[in-house]
């Protein structure tokens, strides 16, 4: 599944504030029912001794979901190509409003979706694009908002060309965009097997546990979000074999919670590989080589671990103390506080002020998640992020928004209060046996 960042430009064609707001209205609704989803899913785990949730990679998650529901939030694309331009461009029917047309423009989003997924799993920089959602080693709703926010330029209304062609109104597309895109969250789990007939008309989670594979049968199998026409009619279907069951992740372990971190650290790989390859020609072609592809002198003198044992691998889990993760629950539930309140009063905040007030909970999703990673700079980070951010906040409280919001105000203020004092504990007291921050990874 490639959610959002599939069909980024459907929503942002026409980025203003009244766009902005209509999609964080959404989720205000759409989030909590997903929050409901994945406990019901863990609680079924729990009582049936099939759990496919662990504490740390469900907290990095969900906070890479607040990392790309903020950046969608903000409108953080450059569109390049847009679909209303192409609908001008080069429309030959004018379909009349009714159920056909509403038929024909939900199976060119899904057209457009596959083809789109195929190009970010195929290509080598676009791989970077998506590779978040494939990161998890575990598969479970929670790992469905693991989602991009590398995905900044906007080219995604070229595959929606046959929608162009038979005149589909823009507004219906991006009315039924965000439907399609909610529509693939359900199949992220190990709790449903086959589905008989569906099986051959939709994505099923037994399809879609294929698709999150390593397994080298598996690899790159299965692209399709609604409709697995596509993949049968193309070439990238694989049924998921009994003898064969699915292990998650990807080829490179990303061994982070840091979502920000997985989202450009295959970039950043391609960047040293084309800096550090003697060949000119390697230094060009690297971009749009196939996903994993380096330079031969490259490979041979900055080798990097690549799982060749699928069924032998190790899982990223580092110790914790019960400390530290009452420390991750406290941030956890602090920057979705400050995430719910921005959503739910974007409709008043100043421009300049959602940018501020967006940077604060990206840099608060980055230091906290740097803490699970058990990161030696980790506290002092944490104690300078708290203390700037308070002097921030005390510098531009003359905003309305806080003017309206008082208790709340207080409330954010007391949490980067809390977050240095934790901080320090943990710079004063690291190797304590109730701590245990130096812990190495197992």
């Amino acid at each position: 599944m490639n959610l959002l960042s599939v069909l980024l430009f459907v929503q942002k064609f026409n980025v203003n504030h009244d766009n902005m707001n209509t999609y964080a209205s959404i989720l205000l609704w759409v989030v909590p029912g997903f929050m409901v989803l994945m406990t019901v899913e863990a609680l079924y785990g729990h009582f049936t001794n099939k759990q496919t949730y662990s504490f740390m990679d469900t907290l990095s998650s969900l906070s890479s979901g607040i990392t790309n529901v903020l950046k969608d939030s903000l409108g953080l694309v450059l569109v390049i190509l847009s679909y209303p331009y192409i609908l001008d461009t080069i429309a030959v029917f004018d379909l009349e409003s009714s159920v056909m047309l509403y038929v024909v423009a939900f199976i060119c989003i899904d057209f457009a979706s596959y083809w789109n997924h195929r190009l970010n799993h195929k290509v080598n920089i676009f791989w970077n694009r998506h590779v978040i959602h494939h990161s998890s080693e575990e598969f479970n709703l929670a790992c469905a908002l693991r989602q991009s926010i590398s995905a900044w330029i906007g080219f995604g209304a070229f595959f929606l060309i046959p929608a162009a062609f038979f005149g589909v109104p823009a507004q219906l597309i991006t009315l039924l965009a965000p439907i399609h895109l909610f529509a693939q969250f359900w199949y992220h789990t190990q709790h449903i097997g086959k589905l008989g007939f569906l099986e051959y008309i939709i994505v099923t989670p037994s399809q879609h546990r294929v698709h999150h594979a390593i397994n080298p049968i598996y690899i790159d199998k299965n692209l399709s979000a609604i409709f697995c026409i596509w993949d049968r009619a193309f070439g990238t279907f694989q049924e998921e074999l009994d003898e064969e069951p699915p292990v998650y992740g990807v080829l490179k372990p990303v061994n982070t919670w840091n979502p920000l971190l997985i989202n450009f650290q295959h970039a950043f790989n391609v960047i040293q590989d084309a800096y550090n390859t003697s060949s000119f020609k390697d230094k060009l072609r690297i971009w749009f080589m196939p996903t994993g592809w380096r330079p031969n002198d490259v490979v041979e003198k900055f080798p990097r671990n690549i799982i060749t044992d699928h069924n032998n691998r190790e899982k990223y889990s580092p110790n914790y103390s019960n400390f530290m993760k009452f420390t991750a629950i406290f941030h956890f539930i602090s920057i979705n506080f400050l995430l719910y309140f921005f959503l739910s009063n974007i409709s008043i905040i100043e421009t300049d002020l959602r940018l501020i007030f967006g940077l604060i909970i990206f840099i608060s999703v980055f230091g906290f998640t740097s803490l699970l990673d058990l990161q030696s700079w980790a506290p002092f980070f944490e104690v300078i992020r708290s203390i700037s951010t308070i002097l921030i906040l005390y510098s531009i409280n003359d905003y309305s928004l806080f003017l309206n919001y008082p208790t709340e105000f207080s409330l954010i203020i007391a949490y980067f209060i809390l977050s240095s004092l934790i901080s320090f504990i943990i710079i004063f007291n690291k190797n304590h046996y109730l701590i245990k921050f130096s812990n190495a990874t197992s």
